[in-house]
């Protein structure tokens, strides 16, 4: 079990709940979105049939091969997020050595080895794409660009101040990849929720890299913060999250939700705007919680608002 304890730790297991959340969504709105809760009646078998065969790309049939499905899906979100988190951890394990907040992690204590994280890297990059090929054909063929997209974040610090937008990037492949899962097809809904993906992790890890810049600029490391500084670092953020909460309401708008959806709206832009009520730039003590407690808070009720609303009406 200390075994199992470490490499949870290694891949910080519980930063799954930012991304996991939008897979949901994703893999919901895939469901709703083709009738699924008609499936079984004549009328949407023949139409589904009229079709040619390779339209609903591996589109699930029936109530177990949809569970088959959102079970892959979970594998998938696990062991992509594993393998680009250990990568991050291998590759970054000097630094980490040197700097006092992360010194202490898995790979520069001695806990891990290096040599067997590169091999959990590996098993891990080898299941998410075992299990892409039981999806469908699409995300099949789309694995090798997700597995480079989130496992490039791990180079960018070290040569642009965009990493940022890399991080968020490689996050928000879940809700548009979830959905490809079901539907084998992209459309607006999904790219909007990606988009706010990509808007809202790289501001908050803005704000997460705030800790860090004396340390950045030290080791020739890029990041906003290192090169703006903090006060203009937190203003870069507040416009990267106000471009999240847009691409949240465009969302709203475009998909025709609900009371639900937009109670859950609530939520995480005031989430959003909590965050930067409690990080100042003379004092960063709270970055922490603002990292983890409320952006977790955003994302965890905005799924549960927006899969509610999504089944009940």
């Amino acid at each position: 079990m200390s075994t199992v304890r470490n490499y949870l730790s290694l891949v910080k297991f519980s930063h799954t709940i930012f991304a996991m959340p939008f897979a949901m969504i994703g893999f919901v709105l895939g469901l709703t979105n083709y009738e699924y809760y008609r499936i079984f009646s004549p009328a949407t078998r023949n139409f589904i049939d009229g079709f040619p065969k390779d339209f609903f790309i591996g589109y699930p049939k029936s109530l177990a091969e949809a569970v088959v499905r959102f079970v892959l899906v979970i594998v998938c979100m696990v062991t992509a997020r594993s393998a680009a988190m250990a990568f991050n951890r291998y590759l970054d394990r000097h630094f980490d050595a040197k700097n006092p907040r992360t010194a202490n992690r898995e790979i520069p204590a001695g806990i891990v080895s290096a040599q067997n994280a590169l091999y959990f890297i590996i098993g891990s990059c080898v299941l998410f794409v075992i299990a892409t090929y039981f999806i469908n054909r699409l995300c099949f063929f789309l694995s090798p660009i997700a597995l480079f997209v989130i496992l490039f974040y791990s180079y960018t610090k070290r040569f642009t101040y965009l990493c940022h937008l890399v991080l968020g990037l490689g996050l928000s492949l879940a809700p548009i990849g979830a959905y490809l899962a079901v539907t084998g097809n992209f459309d607006l809904l999904p790219i909007l929720f990606s988009l706010a993906v990509v808007f809202w992790v790289s501001g908050f890890d803005i704000i997460y890299a705030l800790n860090d810049i004396a340390f950045d600029q030290s080791q020739q490391l890029y990041s906003i913060p290192a090169v703006v500084g903090t006060k203009n670092g937190l203003r870069v953020s507040k416009l990267l999250h106000f471009i999240s909460a847009f691409c949240v309401l465009a969302a709203g708008y475009f998909g025709g939700f609900h009371w639900l959806y937009w109670l859950g709206v609530l939520v995480f832009v005031g989430m959003l705007i909590y965050q930067h009520s409690i990080v100042k730039p003379n004092d960063l003590s709270k970055v922490n919680i603002a990292f983890m407690t409320a952006n977790g808070i955003a994302s965890v009720v905005f799924g549960l608002f927006v899969i509610a609303d999504l089944l009940v009406n």
